[in-house]
Order: structure tokens, then sequence, then C-alpha cells
């Protein structure tokens, strides 16, 4: 295991954390329970470019260095677990474009709102996939290190269609999409732990 990436993924979720707490504290009736995490950043919002750099931006761009730390400890799995670990380090750069596309406070039917949104979309698309695909293809009795990273592949895969497409109808959508995020962070622990086959 190489500490730089558990290290990189727990910077990621403390950024993530840190920021929804800290910017959302600022200002009056901001409600997790009911308010998108994207509007703490969305044009027009003070201190929106901060809230979208540790927010999106920062924790983006560690998940995606973890992804390529990831994909090389994948390296001689089945090429489905390959293509999972590829799909991957794509929503880890979708979630930090969140940050680089804010939403329009204004008008949420906007061109920049669409753009977030679409990135937003990519990002739990490509999430499902990839753990998905992670999960069944790292199923091996060759690789015994990884079945731990195929079960959390596939509940965090689950769990993060469930916050995304499902639950919101059930739940305030303030609460199932903060789910959906905190579910997607803590998985890039369980996959900076994943170690490359012995030699």
């Amino acid at each position: 295991m190489k500490a730089w990436k558990t290290i990189a993924a727990a910077a990621a979720l403390l950024s993530f954390v840190l920021a929804l707490a800290g910017f959302g504290a600022l200002f009056d009736g901001y409600a997790h329970t009911q308010h998108p995490v994207a509007w703490l950043g969305g044009s027009g919002v003070p201190y929106a470019r901060w809230f979208n750099l540790f927010a999106f931006a920062l924790p983006g761009l560690l998940a995606a260095a973890v992804a390529l730390g990831l994909r090389e400890a994948l390296a001689g799995t089945r090429w489905s677990v390959r293509v999972g670990s590829q799909l991957v380090l794509l929503s880890a750069l979708a979630f930090a474009a969140q940050g680089l596309l804010p939403l329009d406070t204004q008008d949420f039917d906007s061109a920049p709102s669409r753009l977030h949104a679409t990135v937003w979309l990519l990002w739990w698309l490509a999430f499902a996939a990839g753990a998905f695909a992670i999960a069944l293809g790292s199923r091996s009795r060759a690789r015994p290190e990884l079945h731990t990273l195929s079960l959390a592949s596939l509940v965090a895969a689950l769990a993060v269609l469930l916050f995304a497409l499902v639950l919101p109808s059930l739940l305030p959508a303030g609460l199932a999409q903060r789910a959906a995020f905190a579910t997607w962070l803590l998985w890039w622990l369980v996959a900076a732990r994943a170690r490359a086959a012995p030699r």
C-alpha cells in the first residue's frame, strides 16, 4: 500500500466536509437537508470560488490522483476492471468540473446550470458504471487482496445510484445528495488501499 493514496483520499473527504460545513454556516437559512451542495458555489453567492475550490475542484483532483494509483494497482486484472478504473477516473474529473462549472442560482434552466447538471450526471453515471465493473471483475481467487475493493465497489455503486436517482423522491433532496457524495468520497478511502499484485 502506498500511504500517499490514503492521505489523498482522506484529504479529499476532509476538504469537502469542512467546506460544506464552514461555508454553509455563513448563510442564514441555508439548510443542508433541503439545499443542493452546489448552491454554495453558485454564481453571485459570496465566497463561491473558494467553496468550489475546496468542495469540488480539490477533492476531485485528489480523487483523480488516487484513481491513477488505482490503475497501477489493478494492472494485470481483467479488462473490465481496467475499464472500471478508467471510468472512476472520469468520475473524479467530473466531480472537480462541478466546481469549474457553477450553478446559476438565479436561473436553474440557464446554460451554466445545464452544464453543471451535465457534469453532475457524468459524475454519478461514470462512477456507478466503473464501480460495478471493478466489483464484478475483481472477484477473483487469483487476487484475494482485491475482495474488499470488490465488495466496497458493489455497495458504493448501488448506494450512489439509490441516492442519486431513487431516494430524492423519498428523502429531502439535499440529504440524498450529500449521502451520494459521502458514499463516493468514502469509497476512495477503500480504493486507496488496493495493492498491486506481488511480482
